[in-house]
């Protein structure tokens, strides 16, 4: 009956550059167990379908709120008002809006619906040596789901990347790593109590879970760059250090730290902690340390 396993997906991505080798189709997996502050994607943080709402668009028609049946959609002086603690998530709200100010976030799929989707790009794929990157959101927050696609990616013949915070089970990790060609695994910081307070996590298992699939499955660090957070040379040289002396690897990337998702904090009715982006001139110092560290004595 696995034909029947579904999940809840928030985008997928097709002709993707930025997610791994070649041309491929991202598919973004909802719901994750960090609560980073600064995530770029504030709509994949929770498991459940969500309404993006853009107020500027709305033009009070009222009928958003003739069709949610619980209450939760109003119009309050002359402003378009969602109740987070009532919204379902149906969607109805979004369908009869035509000026698009509300857009459900979040459906659910099959496997076979997801497949059908990604196969759509086969010669794509073959072209550029692609394949299928399996995002989020968390991948690992919905195993068998996440396992289903990877396994049918794999029979299809298809190159597979897992993009991991790496919060999850060794046990659940392994079965993913099983049918996964190549692993983007994220490190936000080495220091524990800085990661609980920015994530809500402790970030042992990660770097648990790090170890070891770095001698498990071919794997690629990725740092976002987090202003104020992480950005520091101290900490990127505690990463760049625990990446060569513990996974063995020379693999890292910095990502410097992106605006474009400030925007969906208000569309959540959601607080945001606004920063700067760091200057190329930064980022080209940072990555010198990295470097050094990884590089440096080999």
């Amino acid at each position: 009956m696995e034909q029947l396993l579904n999940g809840i997906i928030f985008n997928i991505q097709r002709y993707s550059i930025h997610d791994g080798p070649g041309i491929r189709t991202t598919v973004f997996l909802k719901g994750c167990p960090l609560k980073c502050f600064w995530c770029q994607n504030p709509e994949s943080q929770r498991s459940q379908p969500e309404i993006f709402l853009v107020k500027s668009n709305c033009t009070l028609c009222g009928k958003c709120v003739t069709v949610c049946q619980t209450g939760a959609s109003s119009l309050l002086e002359n402003n378009s008002k969602i109740d987070r603690n009532k919204c379902i998530g149906c969607g109805k709200c979004a369908e009869v809006c035509l000026s698009q100010a509300r857009r459900l976030v979040g459906i659910y799929m099959t496997k076979d619906e997801v497949m059908q989707e990604v196969l759509k790009d086969v010669k794509f794929y073959e072209n550029s040596e692609g394949g299928i990157t399996l995002s989020g959101g968390e991948p690992a927050a919905q195993p068998e789901f996440a396992l289903s696609i990877l396994r049918s990616c794999k029979e299809a013949g298809l190159h597979t990347l897992l993009d991991t915070c790496g919060y999850a089970p060794w046990s659940t990790m392994k079965r993913l790593l099983r049918y996964t060609d190549l692993v983007f695994y994220d490190i936000k910081t080495i220091d524990p109590r800085k990661h609980r307070e920015a994530t809500g996590r402790s970030n042992r298992l990660i770097l648990e879970n790090a170890k070891r699939i770095a001698h498990y499955k071919p794997t690629r660090v990725r740092v976002p760059l987090i202003p104020n957070f992480n950005d520091s040379p101290e900490d990127i040289r505690r990463i760049a250090r625990f990446v060569k002396e513990e996974m063995d690897s020379i693999d890292m990337d910095l990502l410097s730290y992106n605006k474009l998702g400030e925007g969906k904090y208000e569309r959540l009715d959601r607080l945001c902690v606004p920063a700067e982006t760091q200057t190329e001139e930064y980022t080209n110092h940072l990555e010198t340390i990295v470097n050094l560290e990884l590089k440096g004595n080999r």
